[in-house]
C-alpha cells in the first residue's frame, strides 16, 4: 500500500475528524481522482506532437492517455469537430497516492526558485487545479527524447464540500502551498 494513503489512515482522518468535528469516518474528505491534461493546440498542424505528448504522459503517470477531440469548429484556428487537441489521463486508488507522492516529494522540488504552489487555485468546492510550464520536472521523463517543452494541467479532486476543507486535506497530505 501507498505510504501516503497509510499516512492518511493514521493521522490525517483523526487529525481532520477533530478539526471539523465529523460523526463519521466517511464525512472526512479524501483524494478522489486526480487528472493529469495537456492540451495541445499545434496538433493541428503537427500529428508527432501528439505522439510526443502521449509518450510524455504515460510515463509521468503509468496510465496510457486518452486523446480529448474538439467540440465544436472554429474557422480562426482552423479546427474542425472531432480534430485531436490534447491528451488527458485520470487516475485513481493506487496510482493516484503514487503520482500524489511523487508530484509533492520529487516533481515539485525541482522547479527553479520554487516558492510554493498558489493557495488561490481552489474552484469552490475544495477541488484544487494546478498548472505547469513543463513537463521535464518529473524524474520519468528522458530530457534528452524531448522535442519540445510543454505545459502540463493537473486537477485534484476531492471530496471536500469547501476549498477551507479542500486546503487542509491538501496541506496535511505535504502539498507545499506558498507562504503569503
Amino acid at each position: 500500500m501507498a505510504r501516503l494513503k497509510e499516512r492518511y489512515k493514521q493521522e490525517i482522518i483523526p487529525n481532520l475528524m477533530k478539526l471539523y468535528g465529523y460523526q463519521n469516518i466517511m464525512q472526512v474528505p479524501r483524494l478522489d481522482k486526480i487528472v493529469l491534461n495537456i492540451g495541445l493546440g499545434e496538433a493541428v498542424q503537427n500529428a508527432k506532437a501528439l505522439e510526443a505528448a502521449e509518450r510524455d504522459l504515460t510515463a509521468i503517470s503509468g496510465q496510457h492517455p486518452v486523446i480529448t477531440r474538439a467540440k465544436k469548429s472554429i474557422a480562426a484556428f482552423r479546427l474542425r469537430t472531432g480534430m485531436p487537441i490534447g491528451i488527458k489521463v485520470t487516475l485513481r486508488g493506487e496510482r493516484m497516492y503514487d503520482f500524489f507522492d511523487k508530484l509533492v516529494n520529487a516533481a515539485l522540488p525541482r522547479i527553479r526558485e520554487f516558492q510554493g504552489v498558489s493557495g488561490e487555485s481552489f474552484a469552490g468546492r475544495g477541488n484544487y487545479t494546478l498548472g505547469l510550464k513543463e513537463q521535464i520536472i518529473f524524474p520519468e521523463v528522458d530530457y534528452d527524447k524531448i522535442d519540445k517543452v510543454r505545459g502540463l494541467e493537473i486537477s485534484i479532486i476531492t471530496t471536500a464540500k469547501t476549498d477551507e476543507e479542500g486546503r487542509h486535506l491538501l496541506d496535511l497530505l505535504g502539498m507545499p502551498f506558498a507562504k503569503n
